[in-house]
């Protein structure tokens, strides 16, 4: 049997290729997709070729799914067909979407030496596909905010209302924080982030980041430099002011948690980050964070509908693919299959 799947192939040149379907060895597991969300990673991919240079063979894309085990291998143990499962596509060693051959926009997908709460996570029976695909890219959000480590007072600003920004927001409203300032360039992304609960947006095309900050969580200053209340800054938007921006308004002993990617170099003025005794932490994946993300999702407390922007059939992936790379109108876009 045959199937269609996207798969790299250069620099820019990504394709819907008619495949194999997977075979399964005794220690593999075989997973009917479902839904499957594109990744910011994906258009980074697409451009480079591979996941840090062109790649010497087409891979599959997509990593972030959720589906049904279709076929176990002989050796597997308590993974059974039938299952609704989230799939860690780091676990078990698999880089499944991640430069090997195996990606998740396709209909099936094979998870190699897969464990049960490794690679293979189990899924209440009532949550729906769509927000299960979220695990991933929440799971990338809740690492950033346990790098964090927030505590109820704290004031916190979010840079960035794309999937992963919007995620951080959910945790950290989860976790009770209240003094949550979401920003962002786009007014569409902002008013997801207040329909998730979040209180207070800027738009930084329009508004002056630290005079707003300013003015929500207070001012000081500190060896003649003015400073901000907001103690906790997480960067999620990968644009290169921010960075020196957060520096140079954070108060003393001030947390920046930068879990954007970023391909250039940034600087850093660190007498100034030296003499406000900041912390300058990295985030990067989720090493234990899938198990924590499920419970999470099962929470009915907390609508996740303003983080999925637009479905679309595998077919139309390159419609899907050019509405994910338009930031002024899209937040996770989706690819979904008949079930």
């Amino acid at each position: 049997m045959r199937m269609k799947a996207v798969r790299v192939h250069g620099p820019g040149d990504v394709r819907i290729d008619e495949v194999p379907t997977p075979d399964i060895g005794p220690n593999d597991v075989l997973v009917r997709v479902v839904a499957s969300g594109i990744c910011g990673s994906d258009v980074t991919y697409v451009t480079t070729g591979g996941v840090a240079a062109p790649a010497a063979e087409p891979f599959g894309l997509g990593h972030e799914f959720a589906g049904v085990v279709e076929v176990v291998g002989a050796n597997v143990a308590a993974i059974a067909p039938g299952m609704r499962v989230i799939v860690n596509p780091m676990g078990d060693g698999n880089g499944v979407g991640n430069g090997g051959p195996d990606g998740a926009f396709a209909p099936f997908v094979i998870v190699r030496n897969a464990t049960r709460g490794s690679s293979i996570l189990p899924i209440p029976d009532d949550m729906p596909f769509d927000r299960a695909a979220l695990a991933e890219p929440l799971s990338v959000g809740l690492h950033a905010v346990n790098r964090a480590d927030p505590e109820p007072g704290d004031k916190v600003a979010v840079y960035g209302a794309g999937p992963i920004g919007l995620g951080i927001c959910f945790h950290l409203l989860r976790r009770g924080i209240t003094e949550l300032v979401s920003i962002d360039m786009s007014d569409e992304r902002l008013a997801r982030a207040r329909a998730l609960g979040v209180r207070h947006t800027i738009n930084p095309g329009r508004e002056d980041v630290a005079q707003v900050l300013g003015d929500l969580h207070g001012r000081d200053s500190l060896f003649g430099w003015s400073v901000i209340g907001t103690n906790i800054h997480i960067e999620a938007s990968g644009a290169p002011p921010v960075i020196p921006q957060i520096i140079g308004m954070a108060p003393h002993a001030a947390k920046l948690i930068v879990v954007a990617v970023y391909h250039k170099p940034v600087p850093v003025d660190f007498q100034m980050a030296l003499g406000k005794e900041m912390s300058i932490i990295t985030s990067c994946a989720y090493p234990n964070e899938f198990p924590a993300v499920i419970e999470a999702l099962a929470d009915p407390a907390f609508d996740l509908t303003p983080m999925v922007s637009h479905r679309f059939p595998l077919d139309d992936f390159m419609e899907a693919f050019a509405t994910a790379k338009d930031k002024d109108r899209s937040a996770k876009v989706l690819i979904t299959f008949d079930r």
